[in-house]
């Protein structure tokens, strides 16, 4: 991926997993049919990523549930023993392949149908983007300025506040941003500083971003703190845990987020 941009993603404005009396659901059905081709829970469990015990534990709910037995298991014998589907698992198998088709088709066509709605577009398009960054903010561009070489770009968030990202010429023309142009701020917590006192300490950053720490989660060396902004989003900070410690981070405390200008990934959306 470009510093600088995000992949575009194909939209699937509604997601739905097919489940039949309760707990039938494409798990079990994967369950059925692995026993059906290996003739061993063991390996069956194997191939699902299940336990032995899972699986069976599975297989005891679904017979149960069923009105008649799905699966049966055989002890001894010339072969060994095994596992094997009745004639109603195997029609349980072939009217969830039938069911889940009409669902996968009836999915497909309502996601093309909300792909052609404006209203959709406008209300749910952000939600579908997808990153590794830790934070993912939306804004709108309110002035870009070019330089010889490099270009500043501010851009206004929901509640207001204000994000520079300094990027090449180069990229600025690639993303071909505007004033007015929506846009993706990506920002990873380790590159966000947090600091309860401005006055006594300078920074270079560019950004300062002001919000209330409403969670710590601390795992012995490093802190996780979440930062609600005046506008309801959330910022994530990574910083040690000893700096955590040594603000005195808890929820309701007042912070600021501090960042700089080339720490943000900016995306077209």
């Amino acid at each position: 991926m470009s510093k600088k941009s995000i992949d575009s993603i194909s939209p699937s404005w509604v997601e739905g997993e097919l489940r039949l009396v309760g707990s039938l659901d494409s798990r079990m059905i994967t369950l059925l049919k692995a026993i059906e081709q290996s003739g061993s829970i063991n390996q069956a469990a194997q191939q699902t990523g299940l336990s032995y015990k899972g699986a069976w534990q599975m297989i005891e709910r679904a017979n149960n549930l069923a009105p008649k037995v799905l699966i049966t298991t055989v002890t001894g014998g010339s072969k060994g023993g095994g596992t094997c589907l009745t004639d109603a698992g195997k029609s349980l198998l072939q009217l969830f392949t039938r069911i889940d088709l009409k669902h996968r088709r009836f999915l497909q066509q309502l996601n093309q149908d909300l792909a052609e709605d404006p209203e959709v577009q406008i209300l749910l398009k952000r939600l579908i983007i997808k990153t590794s960054a830790t934070n993912q903010l939306f804004g709108r561009i309110i002035d870009v300025h070019e330089g010889a070489v490099n270009a500043e770009v501010l851009i206004e968030l929901k509640g207001a506040e204000q994000v520079v990202v300094a990027l090449t010429l180069a990229e600025l023309k690639l993303l071909n941003l505007s004033v007015g142009g929506d846009v993706v701020l990506l920002i990873n917590g380790p590159e966000i500083i947090v600091t309860t006192d401005l006055v006594s300490n300078a920074f270079s950053a560019r950004n300062c971003l002001r919000g209330i720490v409403i969670r710590v989660q601390s795992d012995g060396v490093d802190s996780e703190i979440v930062i609600q902004l005046p506008s309801g989003d959330s910022l994530l900070a990574i910083i040690t845990q000893t700096s955590a410690e040594s603000l005195g981070l808890k929820p309701g405390i007042s912070v600021h987020a501090i960042f700089k200008s080339n720490a943000v990934i900016i995306g077209v959306i």
